[in-house]
């Protein structure tokens, strides 16, 4: 195959990946469109970062194969390993060093002669919005600005194919919309992005198309519309005047919606979710006879509306849990698709 034949980044069929009697990664089907945010989704130990770790050839797969636009990735691995870069959930830079002196030794190290190491270094750190703290030591760089020094490592070759995974990990509001920004601007100067993240509003922003992966399989892929679609029509979401009222609101919505009702923390809240059969306009007649039902019955809604599910109630439906697994605190290789790995966790790839 062929990317210009195939027009995919990625294509992977029964990607394997066992450590010991553990299946990390358990017959992987992905195929990721070129010029595209792919978005990988799932909690932590779901095999997300194994999987990356094989398509990056940092891991040899244990069965099933995978092409690079076209190329093996076992069979052709140096051939691959010069079209991608990944960036890793931990800074690969040297802390000790500044954000300048990180880029030109990577530069220096990928290939690049001096004067056009020290060009390149000063055109990524502009672009990241890094001038400023050029000559300050990474170790004095707060989460953000490590995450964009980490991105621009990796792109001091422009690759065809950038891994992130989970590249906004512990980074405060404002930080993670500027990794966003330079996601989006990677992207659109051609660049194929395949990022994993356990954030599910990450992958609504971002991605074009999502999988998700849960315990070491692809259980569901498509457009965030697709995916939402095959959970329901919609989701009801009231609030109550009076949470004595809540159990009876519930009750009457299951009735006349045929939907699942889950109360919220909040006790005068409660989401009812349609059934994926129910159309749009159907489920908008629903909701309006339903609206009227609780008034007859003396119940006051302060607040209605009708939605598209959210991807977390997508990820609740098809895996009956969040995406923040119990017990999965970061880094964790828990479960039964653990991300384990004896390779180190970050490397720039030219």
């Amino acid at each position: 195959m062929s990317t210009q034949t195939s027009g995919m980044a990625i294509e992977t069929a029964g990607l394997v990946k066992t450590f010991g009697e553990t299946r990390a990664v358990d017959g992987v089907d992905l195929t990721v469109p070129a010029g595209t945010v792919y978005g990988v989704l799932g909690p932590n130990g779901a095999g997300k970062t194994t999987t990356v770790k094989m398509l990056a050839t940092l891991l040899r797969p244990d069965g099933g194969d995978a092409h690079v636009f076209g190329h093996d990735i076992v069979r052709e691995a140096d051939t691959v390993r010069g079209l991608v870069s990944l960036t890793g959930q931990y800074a690969s830079v040297d802390e000790d060093l500044t954000g300048a002196e990180n880029l030109v030794l990577l530069a220096r190290l990928l290939g690049h002669r001096k004067p056009d190491a020290r060009n390149r270094a000063a055109q990524l750190l502009e672009a990241f919005g890094l001038t400023d703290a050029a000559a300050k030591q990474v170790k004095h760089y707060s989460g953000g600005m490590r995450r964009r020094i980490d991105i621009a490592a990796s792109l001091l070759n422009t690759p065809d194919l950038l891994f992130l995974d989970e590249p906004t990990t512990g980074l405060d509001p404002r930080s993670r919309n500027q990794v966003w920004d330079i996601v989006r601007a990677v992207v659109a100067r051609g660049t194929t992005v395949l990022l994993t993240t356990q954030y599910l509003d990450e992958a609504d922003q971002l991605a074009s198309r999502i999988a998700v992966i849960d315990r070491g399989k692809v259980i569901a892929e498509g457009t965030k519309g697709e995916l939402k679609a095959s959970v329901g029509a919609g989701t009801v979401h009231l609030r109550l005047r009076d949470p004595d009222q809540r159990p009876l609101a519930a009750d009457l919505l299951r009735r006349l919606l045929d939907a699942q009702v889950q109360p919220e923390p909040d006790p005068v809240t409660l989401t009812a979710r349609l059934g994926a059969a129910t159309s749009r306009d159907t489920a908008a007649e629903q909701a309006a006879r339903a609206l009227g039902e609780l008034a007859t019955a003396g119940i006051t809604v302060d607040n209605f509306s009708l939605g598209q599910p959210s991807l977390d109630e997508v990820f609740l439906a098809l895996t009956g849990h969040d995406t923040r697994a119990p017990g999965a605190g970061a880094g964790s290789g828990t479960g039964s698709g653990a991300d384990h790995s004896s390779g180190p966790k970050d490397e720039v790839a030219a």
